[in-house]
């Protein structure tokens, strides 16, 4: 890739980024805010697709096929190697979206 501006903006916001998020305690709260938007995720989504009813189905093999390929990435390293925020937080919004389907389910009583 050629050396311009605009590629070396990116590159320096980004390393400054991830430098700020080496602290434990923003890391913490990054990791806090996905859990909360997956949560919230899936209470969105239980909501809109359960309204009409017509597709859950198809609705809860997409979900399915979502939540297992996410957990296929989080999942296929070395087991004890620190993970990137990225890649944490991807698994941290799979935990909420999947806890709030949970809990949808047992609220229904299905």
């Amino acid at each position: 890739m050629q050396d311009t501006r605009l590629n070396r903006i990116l590159t320096e916001s980004g390393a400054r980024i991830e430098t700020w998020f080496q602290n434990p305690w923003r890391r913490f709260v990054a990791i806090a805010i996905t859990l909360l938007g997956g949560f919230f995720l899936g209470n969105m989504v239980t909501t809109t697709t359960g309204q009409s009813a017509q597709y859950d189905g198809i609705v809860g093999f997409i979900l399915l096929a979502v939540v297992e390929s996410v957990n296929w990435i989080a999942y296929r390293g070395r087991p004890f190697v620190a993970r990137s925020l990225w890649l944490e937080s991807l698994n941290t919004l799979k935990i909420g979206f999947t806890y709030a389907l949970f809990l949808d389910a047992l609220k229904l009583g299905s």
